[in-house]
């Protein structure tokens, strides 16, 4: 079984599309190979700058021959029948077998394809895959048609086996494939010829070809920490940077350099990402103060010097790209001390979205809304209207026009350069926190407060004009943006009842997009917001405003028909607002192991705004589902349900005016009573303290007595009396095991 190897030499292939393209590579040769019938043992891919490699294993010599039979039409067919079988078969008529069949005799075709060598299909597949090859971007040169990510000087492709290495004859746009390759282009050029992978590999590390990204990352990783370690500092971790820097280099030559003194005030993101953009430098920073001092470099070869060219170049670089840094930064600094507040004013030029409107006035609804979640969240309303005004002021600087990526973090700076708290500074970074599954939650209340008004007033905006995700698009990242809330709320133990909010952050949207209406009408809109904090939902606080403007809250005038207009559909888009909220959070939760019907079954209760609330009674659900007593009393309580529900659908009355122990016939039945009762004394104080832990074990308690009821009474007696009775038994069961969650919800 031969080994096949392949190399695509090329110029340098951009960083970003190397690991991808080496996939590509893979999958492409291996699917088409198998789909030809050449099975192998393994497969690997390698990329470096400049070439694209696959090493596979075990490779059949040759595709199986294989036999197929094939029902053809009726013997006495019209002509044109079996003429149309015959082509499609590529037979001849005497090859054709006649057998009798339970509806008569047929023609029958045997197909003999015949195995092929495996040079000619690796030729093939491989000539398929670089003519089709999914580059993000490519180009052609020359006058050829072949069209490559940069352009393509040669073609290795060998088989090896026991006899030796055999190059596979093929020739792509003028480029015949052969068995040679070369090695690094300064300190090694001029081609070599190979006959297996083992010796393509040593023989590249011997022209100083590392071919593995992973053993070049590696080496990086090592040697940089090394150099750092030694002069007593430590290189700040960037994985994304080193697999990107490992993808620019062949042969990594790791150096260290200096940052000018000017620079070393900076802060130490402001280095860091200015090192990182523009130069693809690591930092290198002081453990003892936290300051970036130094940066390590990764050159592609080796110097007569030991690279003192090399990184006096580099420095040279670093210090204008640093200069203009620094110019921002004083700039900026200046401004923030005279007067921070000047930056938010130039958000009002600043277009958000174009119905949404101006970062201006998504911050003044950000602060209006931090102020109602404050005193939930555990914060002063005063600093939560302060801190939500100042978070994104730093949008308007010029060091963020320059590195978007720092915004919020320079925020953090600006501000406490104005001589604001540490706590509000400390709100501009924090508050985009968490941008995924993995990021950290803000834990101090301003912070928590103003993240959570930002991403809610992001959700109700959208929602409000009706940009919603749609399958795979999100445009917007609302379902970031969602569970951010989510995360904010569960990480913090926050009690929040979301649709309260979410109501009145919607009326807002709604007052923005219909500003243009008469003043009377959007100020009584602007009441319904503030009745909101009192009434607690919005359909109240809309009918006690309607009602004062009115005297009647029902009457329809034309005076007021913004108001019912609106009042139509707030709780439309809340409540499909909270819907998308719980689909994200059976998302969330899923990864933790509790079903979709768990958190249905929650969702159904009252208070399924409340996520802490409806999360708590979901874990413990779905504790007790996991043992033999949970199980069983989900059975159990489905069957009293069935029954029920079929009584009271064919006797058109509801039983659940609470059933009597004296018409109690059986051991089993008086038992039931009894530990009915002896459970809601447990249930009920657990659920005040919303211990549903608590009540969920109360509730498997009731496990055996229910199982011995349904093994000894017969519920449909022809005692009428004693089957209303054991019906109403039933609906006490129903509502006890119900108080938690919805059982009927639960699958299975």
């Amino acid at each position: 079984m031969p080994d096949l190897l392949i190399e695509l030499f090329s110029e340098e292939i951009p960083a970003r599309m190397q690991a991808r393209a080496a996939e590509d590579l893979k999958k492409r040769m291996t699917d088409g190979l198998v789909e030809a019938g050449l099975t192998y043992r393994g497969a690997t891919a390698f990329s470096t700058p400049r070439r694209l490699a696959l090493a596979v294993e075990g490779l059949l010599a040759e595709s199986p021959t294989l036999r197929e039979e094939r029902k053809g039409p009726k013997v006495g067919a019209p002509d044109k029948a079996i003429e149309g079988f015959l082509r499609g078969a590529g037979i001849t008529r005497d090859q054709l077998e006649e057998r009798d069949t339970p509806k008569g005799a047929v023609y029958f075709a045997t197909i003999e394809k015949p195995g092929r060598p495996a040079a000619g299909i690796v030729a093939e597949v491989l000539e398929a895959t670089i003519r089709n090859f999914p580059w993000p971007k490519s180009m052609r040169w020359g006058t050829g048609s072949l069209r490559w990510v940069r352009p393509l000087h040669s073609i290795l492709c060998i088989l090896t086996d026991e006899a030796g290495a055999q190059a596979v004859p093929m020739e792509v746009d003028g480029i015949k494939a052969g068995n040679s390759t070369e090695g690094h282009r300064f300190m090694a050029p001029g081609r070599f010829a190979v006959t297996s992978f083992d010796d393509y590999e040593a023989k590249l590390k011997r022209a100083h070809v590392i071919l593995s990204p992973e053993e070049r990352a590696e080496h990086i990783r090592a040697d940089a920490s090394n150099r750092a370690f030694a002069a007593g500092l430590e290189v700040v971790e960037d994985n994304g940077l080193l697999a990107e820097v490992a993808g620019l280099v062949e042969w990594p030559v790791v150096l260290m350099g200096e940052i000018g003194a000017a620079f070393l005030d900076l802060p130490a993101e402001v280095l860091q990402t200015s090192m990182k953009e523009h130069q693809k430098f690591f930092s290198v920073r002081d453990p003892k103060t936290g300051r970036i001092v130094k940066f390590v470099t990764v050159a592609n070869r080796e110097t007569a010097d030991h690279g003192a060219t090399i990184l006096a170049g580099n420095q040279k670089v670093l210090a204008a790209r640093l200069s203009d840094a620094k110019f921002f930064w004083d700039n900026d600094l200046r401004v923030a001390k005279t007067d921070v507040t000047a930056w938010t004013a130039a958000l009002e030029n600043v277009t958000f979205h174009n119905r949404l409107g101006s970062q201006g006035e998504r911050i003044r609804r950000i602060a209006a809304l931090a102020c109602d979640l404050a005193p939930a969240v555990g914060a002063a309303t005063a600093a939560a209207k302060q801190a939500a005004e100042l978070a994104k002021a730093d949008l308007s600087s010029e060091m963020v026009y320059e590195f978007p990526e720092l915004q919020g973090v320079m925020g953090r700076y600006y501000i406490a350069a104005a001589g604001r708290s540490p706590e509000i500074a400390a709100v501009a970074e924090e508050h985009y926190s968490p941008l995924g599954p993995s990021d950290d939650v803000p834990t101090a209340p301003l912070s928590v407060t103003v993240a959570l008004a930002d991403k809610l007033d992001t959700l109700t905006g959208f929602w409000a004009i009706d940009e919603k995700p749609t399958g795979s698009k999100d445009p917007f990242a609302l379902r970031r943006a969602a569970l951010g809330v989510i995360r904010l709320v569960l990480a913090n133990d926050l009690r929040l009842p979301l649709d309260r909010y979410i109501d009145a952050q919607i009326l807002r949207h709604k007052i923005h997009l219909h500003r243009e209406a008469d003043e009377s009408q959007l100020a009584a809109l602007r009441d319904i917001n503030e009745e909101i904090a009192e009434h607690g939902v919005f359909g109240a606080a809309f009918r006690a405003v309607l009602a004062r403007l009115t005297g009647d809250p029902d009457v329809d005038t034309s005076e007021h028909s913004l108001l019912r207009t609106i009042g139509g559909l707030v709780p439309d888009l809340s409540t499909d607002l909270m819907v998308f909220l719980h689909d994200r959070l059976k998302v969330y939760l899923r990864d933790q192991g509790i079903r979709h019907d768990v958190i249905d079954a929650c969702i159904a209760m009252p208070g399924h705004d409340d996520l802490n609330l409806l999360v708590k009674r979901a874990v413990a659900l779905s504790a007790v589902l996991e043992t033999e007593d949970g199980e069983n009393l989900i059975q159990g309580f489905k069957r009293a349900n069935n029954i029920l529900t079929q009584a009271e659908e064919n006797d058109g009355v509801e039983y659940s005016f609470g059933a009597d122990p004296k018409f109690a016939e059986t051991d089993s039945e008086r038992a039931l009573f009894a530990a009915l009762d002896a459970a809601q004394t447990r249930i009920a104080p657990a659920l005040t303290a919303e211990d549903f832990p608590g009540a969920m074990a109360a509730m498997a308690a009731l496990r055996g007595p229910i199982d011995a009821f349904f093994e000894e009474v017969q519920v449909n007696t022809d005692n009428e009396t004693l089957r209303r009775n054991r019906l109403n038994l039933l609906h006490q069961i129903c509502t006890t095991c119900g108080q938690v969650a919805d059982l009927t919800r639960i699958a299975g």
